[in-house]
């Protein structure tokens, strides 16, 4: 039987759509021409968190109801119009990943079941210095809507506090992301270390609610995930449409939303029509890049009284001052055996 497919004349190309009635969301009976036509709407805001950056391919072959594998690497066959930009990975690897530059990029992507877009926080221009610090609430399994959404009335606080200016969306999960643009001038490692402090101010104002904790067994509450800042780390771009049964979309919003956001009523087929209607509350967020200096100050002060850094994901190489990579309730007693 011949692939059925459907051709898109977007902008000056044509991307060709294959097996377009091909059903992605089994609940809703989205399809993927559905899905792209979505994209195709919220094409100028989303493309605000996307152009210019190295965007992992997320891809669901088989929908949002099946497993997903990461694809960093363009394919040989892509397109001659399609943008990339080649990356260097902890580990030194390198490759080469999609830079949606417009709507057919978009569109392109999903052809080859990419649902949700993951973008790095650098742009081609300088790929190892981030242009934005992203933070990441990720709540524990108990933990109640409304305290994710207090936490993040703090980061908002908190980044006010040190000259920078957050934006935040629901992550179309269980969080809140506060993303805030930063002048690009320090490494990877030195926005991460801006992060670490700034995780640790939060928890300190909402210990109840809030922790920077990186070993579950010891987290309660919204976990701030610093290490989203570490080289290589993605998280799902605004205006992405998650792969949850609901298709909840990944939605930005003013800081006044933020106490009684719903985010199930923040969805592929209610976005598009907040988005006209209100406007994109994100759409100056590039008119804002502030610096790290605050938070960096923040680290310093915490240095000198003790607190050193925070663990790394276990694919990093062990890093100089960092703490054991060992659970807490495995650890025995004796100096550190770890290799760096």
């Amino acid at each position: 039987m011949a692939d059925r497919f459907t051709l898109l004349d977007i902008g000056d190309v044509q991307v060709r759509l294959s097996n377009p009635d091909k059903i992605f969301f089994p609940e809703l009976g989205i399809t993927k021409l559905q899905l792209v036509e979505y994209y195709l709407t919220v094409a100028d805001a989303a493309l605000i968190h996307l152009r210019e950056r190295p965007t992992v391919m997320k891809r669901y072959v088989d929908g949002a109801a099946g497993e997903p594998f990461f694809q960093k690497r363009v394919p040989a066959n892509a397109p001659p119009w399609l943008q990339s930009a080649t990356v260097t990975f902890p580990s030194g690897r390198t490759a080469t990943e999609l830079v949606p530059a417009d709507a057919a990029h978009l569109a392109w992507a999903v052809n080859l079941g990419v649902i949700d877009f993951n973008p790095w926080a650098v742009r081609r221009a300088d790929l190892d210095r981030p242009d934005e610090l992203r933070v990441d609430l990720d709540p524990m399994p108990d933990v109640p809507w409304d305290h994710v959404r207090r936490v993040a009335l703090v980061v908002g606080e908190v980044l006010r506090d040190v000259g920078l200016t957050g934006f935040p969306k629901t992550s179309g999960s269980r969080g809140i992301h506060i993303n805030a643009r930063i002048v690009p001038e320090h490494d990877f490692d030195g926005v991460r270390r801006a992060a670490v402090a700034l995780a640790r101010e939060v928890e300190r104002r909402v210990p109840e609610l809030a922790t920077s904790k990186w070993w579950k067994e010891e987290r309660h509450g919204v976990f701030i995930d610093y290490n989203q800042n570490a080289r290589d780390r993605t998280v799902a771009s605004a205006y992405s449409v998650r792969a949850v049964p609901n298709a909840k979309v990944s939605c930005p919003l003013s800081w006044d939303e933020v106490a009684v956001v719903e985010p199930d009523e923040l969805r592929i087929d209610t976005v598009p029509a907040r988005l006209a209607t209100i406007g994109d509350p994100s759409a100056e967020m590039d008119a804002h890049a502030g610096s790290l200096a605050g938070l960096l100050a923040l680290a310093a002060r915490d240095e000198q009284h003790g607190l050193g850094d925070a663990p790394w994901p276990p694919h990093f190489r062990k890093k100089q001052g960092e703490p054991r990579r060992v659970q807490p309730s495995k650890r025995r007693s004796g100096p550190d055996q770890e290799s760096s």
